[in-house]
């Protein structure tokens, strides 16, 4: 009686760890992602005029403090295999919220918890309608999208809020004594070392990675699959409404159209870091890593006279690149074990000797 070699199937799973550690560490995307970086400031520093003034040096990390806080949530969202375009209105709308409540004589500090706890809630309806109801994250924030900036542009219109507490202005855009490091690193730290303690060393973090993976398998493993994502959703809905807070005071402006088309660079970066779109993959260290990069590149080449038409489509180039990258790198993974495995199918097949 013959046997047939079983047919393979190749299954998403956790990146082996045959490979020694120094390798697992240094040959991953993150790591290229940090080499390219270092290479784009190292190459900036020696050919643009004033890019390695302090000057340059805080205006580029005060605008890049709400990517980056945002992308932490968003990070831990996709690793999941889920979406949330609806951030850069969130922003929008908590800015408005903040100019309204201090406009009408609340004390700023209640205003700005206020304004995040609005963030909290377009979390909520996120969470509530992808995790509850059942319907596709990108179609919900594609919607939510739209609502939040709708009702952020209806509450003030073409209006501006531009009068704000001198002292939290001022708070928002001081640096760090003795250093060019804008104030916002501290929290922003803060909030990183906490997101990737939780995301790599601890249970929920490895669940985000199974849902990913394979949410049916998670589930079955006793991970709460739907209310995990709903939390990850009022997260980002909490750290967006804090990113916008910080925007409205960083330039002294509450408009219903801030930060649109935020969410767009947010992605980005997350995906040109490391992130897998398809879930299960990625790593908090490559996507600081790819916030940066971006935005190094682009005020490297603002210096250079590089127009911002140009610069976009660099940024568009990369972002195709990593993606395109990746799915090569998966598929040559899975030809690799289809062969494996036809190989040792075959050696099972093979007669015994007498």
């Amino acid at each position: 009686m013959t046997t047939t070699a079983p047919e393979t199937q190749t299954v998403r799973t956790y990146k082996a760890h045959a490979h020694p550690a120094w390798r697992r560490v240094l040959v991953t995307r993150e790591a290229a992602v940090i080499a390219l970086l270092v290479i784009v400031i190292a190459t900036a520093i020696a050919s643009v005029p004033n890019f390695d003034s302090p000057l340059t040096v805080t205006y580029l990390l005060r605008d890049l403090a709400p990517i980056l806080l945002i992308a932490l949530p968003m990070t831990l969202i996709i690793i999941t295999e889920e979406i949330d375009l609806s951030v850069a209105s969130i922003v929008g709308l908590t800015s408005v919220m903040t100019g309204i409540l201090t406009q009408a004589g609340w004390p700023f500090a209640i205003a700005a918890i206020t304004a995040i706890l609005v963030g909290t809630v377009a979390g909520f309806i996120n969470g509530f309608l992808v995790t509850v109801v059942g319907l596709p994250s990108l179609a919900v924030t594609i919607g939510t999208l739209a609502l939040f900036r709708g009702i952020a542009v209806g509450l003030l219109g073409t209006t501006a809020i531009t009068e704000f507490p001198e002292y939290w202005t001022d708070l928002a855009k001081d640096n760090i004594p003795g250093t060019p490091i804008p104030g916002i690193m501290v929290p922003f730290a803060v909030l990183a070392i906490a997101f990737a303690l939780v995301l790599h060393f601890t249970p929920f973090g490895r669940s985000l990675y199974a849902i990913g993976l394979n949410k049916e398998a998670a589930a079955f493993s006793g991970i709460d699959v739907g209310r995990t994502k709903f939390l990850l959703f009022m997260v980002s809905g909490t750290v967006s409404g804090f990113a916008g807070v910080y925007f409205t005071l960083l330039y002294s402006n509450a408009r219903g159209d801030n930060a649109t088309g935020m969410e767009l660079s947010v992605i980005a970066a997350v995906l040109l870091g490391g992130v897998s779109i398809f879930g299960g993959r990625g790593a908090l260290h490559g996507v600081i890593a790819g916030v940066l990069l971006i935005g190094t590149l682009g005020s490297a080449l603002r210096l250079a006279g590089v127009t911002s038409d140009i610069i976009n489509v660099i940024t568009g180039v990369l972002l195709v690149l990593s993606v395109v990258s990746a799915s090569f790198l998966a598929w040559l993974r899975s030809r690799r074990i289809s062969a494996i495995g036809r190989k040792k199918g075959r050696s099972s097949t093979a007669p015994e000797p007498i």
